[in-house]
């Protein structure tokens, strides 16, 4: 079944909402089912199957994300994207964190509801594809040797790296943080298991992008609050889609790698040495990276402008000793 011939569950109390949304869909292809409550949805769930649900948070009955939790758990290949008024943004995220795919603020673009599906359908491949991996690999009796986890590596790092291809500002990024950051790892001391997780998450890092939506992503102008908190789940959903099949200091390391050293970080729940060593050394080789590449909304930095601002940082948003052992790094390669 194509992405365009799978079905969509709109889940609304405003029946102009849910026609205009079945309109716009139907026209690109999609099959498209209705429902005015929450539990009309979930009756309607029992006995269908949606690859996607769009659901209003403050559809009556029920909490939107008491719904998009039970749907996520009793159908958990089912995406749920959620629609909320701008002033129930901090609602919205708290069911993006609790599994839900994506969010879409009211009054919406139609396109950008379009835009979320295509994301959610996306992603929801990529989940797929790496389930399929894990079975493999649950077949093969070494698949924890060297060239088991080679293989998969492998294949995750073409994914990743399709996925950042279609963005002309992301690609490469993933390679090219991952060799900084071995190399300050290196810098540091680390044990070959070390390396490997951390090669591993460094490539793996920026997956949870597939949700991003890229029109915030590549905004030309400055974030709103709300925007920087929609890119920055990233890092929470992207744990969540590797958690099959690596081992949890890889999902540690993905999910905490924008983390703020001095514990200042966007929805932060540790600091300091309690943030996993890998993740210091991940957020530096990111930042990094990130300001020497240029985006929509700035040119790129110098190297020696670059390698400032991270000095600059030090013991605020990075681990000093990592920055110390990334400028002895940069220095040696200079």
């Amino acid at each position: 079944m194509s992405d365009k011939q799978k079905r969509i569950l709109i889940v609304d109390d405003e029946s102009p909402i849910r026609r205009v949304l079945h309109q716009k869909l139907s026209k690109e292809g999609y099959r498209c089912e209705e429902a005015n409550s929450a539990e009309q949805a979930m009756h309607w769930l029992t006995g269908n199957t949606a690859e996607v649900v769009i659901l209003d948070i403050e559809t009556p009955g029920r909490s939107g994300t008491e719904v998009q939790k039970e749907i996520k758990a009793r159908y958990p290949d089912t995406s749920v994207i959620v629609t909320a008024d701008v002033n129930e943004g901090s609602i919205a995220i708290q069911c993006v964190t609790q599994g839900a795919d994506d969010y879409i603020f009211k009054p919406f673009k139609l396109d950008e509801v379009l835009l979320s599906v295509e994301r959610a359908l996306e992603k929801r491949k990529l989940e797929a594809k790496i389930k399929k991996y894990q079975q493999r690999l649950r077949g093969e009796a070494d698949w924890q040797t060297a060239g088991m986890r080679q293989r998969f590596l492998g294949t995750i790092e073409a994914l990743v790296f399709a996925l950042e291809a279609k963005d002309k500002y992301t690609a490469g990024h993933s390679q090219r943080v991952t060799s900084m950051a071995l190399a300050i790892g290196k810098e540091l001391a680390l044990s070959a298991e070390e390396l490997e997780d951390l090669r591993c998450s460094s490539l793996l890092h920026d997956v949870g992008k597939i949700a991003v939506d890229q029109l915030i992503q590549n905004k030309p102008g400055r974030l709103t609050p709300e925007e920087y908190e929609h890119i920055m789940i990233h890092a929470h959903l992207g744990a969540g889609i590797v958690r099959p099949v690596v081992n949890e200091a890889v999902v540690e390391i993905i999910d905490h790698h924008h983390d703020h050293y001095d514990g200042s970080g966007l929805h932060q729940a540790v600091a300091g040495e309690t943030i996993p060593l890998g993740a210091r050394i991940l957020a530096v080789a990111d930042a990094f990276d990130a300001m020497t590449s240029e985006r929509a909304y700035r040119a790129a930095m110098t190297i020696p402008e670059a390698t400032r601002e991270i000095k600059r940082c030090a013991g605020t948003q990075f681990d000093p000793a990592v920055v110390k052992a990334f400028l002895k790094m940069a220095k040696s390669t200079s």
